[in-house]
């Protein structure tokens, strides 16, 4: 078992001038000078397969463009077992009542033990952990760094991408005293900062990236064609939710609002599109459980990267969604919101931090509590073409101004520089 280096493609910051402005592209320079050559290294658990991944692939590159030596590695070898573990800390950390027994806890030591063991040699100026599966690993390393006196200026993060607002006692309680022995908390809203977290902690949402194949406009033609290939007549009305497949997303929740919709608007259809990451064997399971809860309706799609469904095609189902849903009951922050705003496209979504984080009910989407109100919007949208226009037009302008990958490396510099200036004065 070792940390492999993730190799990523060349990005520069001057492809983003389109989309996010001269000011943004700006403003990630300004910062990164007093940056310039400082090694960054980014830890999380898989290279592809899920958000975390998705964001490392444009924001490593981009921080080596803007002149920092950033590097990505990941978990290679750790067993099956381990990952279902990961994923159960994960459900629990966002409230599902499932205690880890004690031979689960001894496994996820385990692993991150032999894990420390050969963690990505430095020395590096800052080093940031993503979310739970590393975070033992990196607290021992963080541990014995401190102890041996490792080189001035070295910050530890630990990153959550999760909903930390409601978590498990008992998973929490194991959990927040590995995360004071980092030097820095990052989360995605204020409101997942647990008092329990003794270290300073920074607010930093995800972001996308425009000029990425599943955010850069489809010919429209070609669009239609992908949604033909998959069964998908791009002539009748659309419902889209693309996700992974999780039941924090709610997509049985989906289906049900769908056959509601459908009630009045018979010829609706209605995709689940999403990825089965290599952390997260639980989607497979419930890939085949939402196959089942279909029905045999061949208006339903449930469709994954296994049926050839990757970027290019996520991108054609949301371009041509008459609304993108995405009804989470715990979002750490949906970045398939955010894609489906970048296309301009009306989105209902559930009432979850994450969300709210993105939309403001009713100016840029619409915010749901139950299936009868995520069915009742979603007619709303589809009896007023105008709405859904205003809607979609509104969401685009906000993920420009707020959610683009310049804004979240930039978030990133500005961390790693207050940190900087807080050692050079101890």
């Amino acid at each position: 078992m070792i940390f492999a280096q993730v190799d990523t493609a060349q990005k520069r910051l001057d492809d983003h001038l389109p989309y996010a402005g001269e000011a943004a592209v700006a403003d990630v320079r300004r910062l990164a000078q007093a940056l310039l050559g400082a090694r960054v290294l980014h830890v999380s658990s898989t290279p592809y397969g899920g958000g975390v991944a998705e964001l490392l692939h444009t924001i490593v590159p981009l921080m080596r463009d803007a002149g920092l030596d950033a590097q990505w590695f990941v978990m290679d070898g750790a067993p099956r077992e381990f990952f279902e573990v990961t994923k159960k800390i994960h459900n629990t950390l966002q409230g599902m009542e499932d205690d880890l027994t004690p031979g689960e806890w001894t496994l996820y030591g385990d692993v991150n033990r032999r894990l420390a063991a050969v963690f990505p040699e430095g020395p590096w100026d800052f080093v940031v952990i993503h979310d739970p599966q590393p975070l033992f690993a990196g607290a021992m390393v963080r541990g014995l760094a401190a102890a041996g006196g490792k080189a001035e200026g070295d910050r530890w993060f630990w990153r959550c991408h999760i909903d930390l607002s409601t978590p498990l006692e008992s998973t929490w309680e194991r959990l927040h005293p590995l995360v004071n022995q980092y030097d820095g908390a990052i989360v995605t809203s204020r409101k997942y900062a647990r008092e329990e977290v003794a270290i300073p902690v920074a607010e930093i949402t995800p972001s996308i990236d425009p000029t990425s194949p599943k955010n850069l406009p489809l010919d429209r033609g070609r669009a239609r064609a992908v949604l033909l290939e998959f069964g998908v007549d791009p002539d009748r009305t659309l419902l889209v939710q693309v996700s992974r497949f999780d039941p924090w997303k709610d997509p049985f929740g989906v289906i049900d609002a769908y056959r509601i919709v459908k009630a009045q608007y018979p010829d609706v259809q209605l995709a689940l599109v999403g990825s089965i990451a290599l952390d997260d064997p639980e989607g497979v399971r419930l890939l085949d459980d939402l196959k089942q809860a279909a029905g045999g309706d061949a208006d339903v799609h449930v469709l994954s990267n296994q049926d050839g469904v990757h970027a290019a095609e996520v991108a054609a189902f949301q371009q041509e969604a008459d609304v993108v849903i995405q009804k989470s009951v715990r979002e750490g922050f949906g970045l398939t919101i955010t894609e489906g705003m970048w296309k301009a496209r009306p989105v209902v979504a559930g009432q979850a931090t994450g969300c709210r984080l993105q939309i403001e009910d009713g100016h840029s989407g619409y915010l749901i509590g139950s299936t009868e109100e995520c069915a009742a919007r979603a007619v709303q949208i589809l009896s007023d073409p105008g709405l859904g226009q205003a809607l979609g037009h509104e969401a685009r302008e906000t993920v420009r101004r707020r959610f683009l990958s310049t804004t979240h490396v930039a978030h990133y510099l500005s961390l790693f520089g207050k940190a900087m200036e807080r050692g050079q004065e101890a």
